[in-house]
């Protein structure tokens, strides 16, 4: 029997959110489930209202997307799980082919490669993902940057278990702290060197309008695990010295 994948959907206030459902609703892979959380919308919440036999809806009080995320991952049924924001999409064998991968690689999370596009949905810009020589250089990228786009992602339900789940404190970086949890953790995070998602950089998009407090919250969670990134570095160069 093939794993069912869950496809969680945050929500606020969206005019993109259509084009994010029909990607969904359009991948080559089943058995698949499509969760939308709406966090509290004020707008735009007809656009989805057209796709209700067809995808599970989630109201629930504004929160911040973390805590949609969470919502709809407590809720989910699959084996896999991704996040897709309402403003992006996928390409429509984008849950089969890192299904696939996922499990020739025996990962719990994985992420792959991206494109850009404009508020038109035009492509901008193709394969934006960074590639690293190495897993060493892609841990050490973390010190300072996130090089993962959390719409590639997609992560195995038992590692919510293993780590938790995404911080509700966080606003706007929940995503960097997971991912840090997940590598100190021991999880690999192989990458799917393929463009299957179109990720849309817009005038209303939060990384925009919150840039200076996501400038903040991102310095506080930098430091917050700088120190134990650096030990892990350390160690695993160490292993590494011993077995070659």
């Amino acid at each position: 029997m093939k794993p069912k994948v869950s496809i969680i959907i945050p929500f606020y206030n969206c005019s993109y959110v259509e084009r994010a459902i029909r990607s969904a609703l359009a991948q080559t892979y089943q058995p698949i489930e499509i969760i939308v959380v709406d966090d509290g919308s004020t707008l735009h919440s007809e656009k989805i209202r057209k796709f209700h036999d067809r995808v599970c809806y989630l109201g629930k009080p504004n929160g911040g997307t973390a805590s949609a995320l969470n919502y709809g991952i407590r809720n989910a049924s699959g084996d896999y799980i991704t996040w897709l924001s309402s403003d992006d999409f996928y390409q429509p064998h984008k849950s089969a082919r890192q299904v696939q991968f996922m499990m020739e690689t025996g990962a719990y999370i994985s992420h792959t490669n991206f494109n850009y596009i404009n508020g038109e949905g035009v492509m901008t810009k193709f394969a934006v993902a960074s590639v690293f020589p190495s897993l060493p250089d892609f841990h050490r990228c973390f010190l300072n940057a996130n090089p993962v786009n959390g719409c590639t992602v997609m992560m195995k339900r038992e590692l919510f278990d293993q780590i938790g789940y995404f911080d509700e404190q966080l606003l706007y970086t929940q995503d960097l702290d997971f991912w840090y949890r997940a590598i100190l953790a021991g999880y690999s995070f192989p990458f799917l060197n393929e463009t299957l998602v179109y990720y849309r950089w817009h005038d209303g998009m939060g990384t925009r309008l919150n840039s200076k407090k996501i400038e903040v919250e991102l310095a506080y969670v930098q430091a917050k695990y700088r120190g134990k990134l650096q030990k892990f570095l350390l160690e695993t160069s160490k292993r590494k010295q011993k077995f070659t």
